[in-house]
């Protein structure tokens, strides 16, 4: 006889009530440390579109691609025609694709922080056993190593050029570990700088226009008076100019203390120790005060 229920008009019903149970999670609870590790790897994979939609891949790739091609066609030259050095230093490779970093910058900086503050996300992330400073972490760690990729993959590929050229091994890893070094310092000046400006506003837009404004003007305007005080004769002007742009700051640092030349109208660079000190330690405050601000700024955002 069956045990199935009988509705009013005779037929039987099919419907099961299952218990399916629930079942406590009794394994490891990850810390803070392994949240923060796992915001920073989401982070850096969204700044290349990887995880996200194909038209997200589109411009991060592009611009990844244009930072490269110089490198190989310079490596593809100096084999070919037997240079005995490369046509370009590794520290001032970045200098002359400023605006490509610029770009990229201005498209990532936003995307990374932007949507969190649109879309109030921040709070959510705080629900949880995170603090402020792990997320800012995660952010400002995982924008400077995205840069950082950017920046240093060409110095490889120039790198492997000068070696299959048969170039001076020792001359050629000296300037390949000086121009990582630049590298590493403009990627977290710019990140800094990048990630401010950005998390100012929840509108990506305006976050975009905000950083390729501040990028752009300030070298404009750092050439611009360093080519006026080279007219008038006024050199020792141009060494200090440099403080005021990010581009020409790394620069300084650079020309200063890892010996590269200056990219300075006439290739004046720091006039002296003390100027090479000031330049590294703007850098430097550069990089701790966005930290702070961006701290500041989630402060307030966390409790909405």
């Amino acid at each position: 006889m069956s045990s199935e229920p009988a509705l009013r008009d005779g037929s039987r019903d099919d419907s099961r009530i299952h218990d399916i149970g629930y079942r406590h999670y009794d394994g490891e609870r990850l810390g803070r440390a392994s949240i923060r590790r796992a915001l920073f790897s989401q982070s850096l994979r969204g700044a290349y579109g990887l995880g996200r939609s194909g038209r997200s891949k589109v411009l991060p790739m592009i611009l990844f691609a244009v930072m490269c091609l110089p490198a190989a066609i310079i490596d593809a030259v100096t084999v070919y025609v037997h240079l005995t050095k490369l046509p370009v230093e590794y520290t001032r490779y970045a200098i002359y694709l400023q605006a490509v970093i610029g770009l990229y910058l201005a498209a990532q900086a936003p995307q990374s922080v932007s949507r969190d503050l649109r879309f109030k996300t921040v709070p959510l992330y705080f629900s949880r056993p995170m603090e402020r400073v792990d997320y800012v972490l995660a952010k400002f760690g995982a924008m400077a190593a995205a840069l950082f990729v950017l920046t240093a993959t060409p110095l490889v590929v120039l790198y492997v050029g000068a070696l299959l050229a048969k170039l001076s091994f020792g001359t050629q890893t000296a300037g390949f570990g000086k121009g990582l070094l630049a590298a590493a310092l403009l990627s977290l000046v710019l990140a800094g700088i990048g990630l401010v400006l950005a998390a100012a506003t929840p509108r990506r837009g305006f976050g975009v226009a905000a950083v390729i404004a501040v990028l752009t003007i300030s070298y404009a305007a750092v050439s611009s008076v360093e080519a006026i005080a080279y007219s008038r004769g006024n050199t020792g002007a141009i060494g200090w100019l440099g403080l005021f742009s990010p581009i020409t700051l790394i620069d300084g640092v650079q020309s200063w203390w890892l010996g590269a030349h200056s990219a300075a109208v006439g290739g004046y660079g720091p006039p002296g120790v003390v100027a090479g000190i000031v330049y590294l330690l703007v850098a430097l405050g550069l990089i701790g005060g966005s930290f702070a601000l961006l701290m500041r700024r989630y402060r307030k955002v966390g409790l909405g």
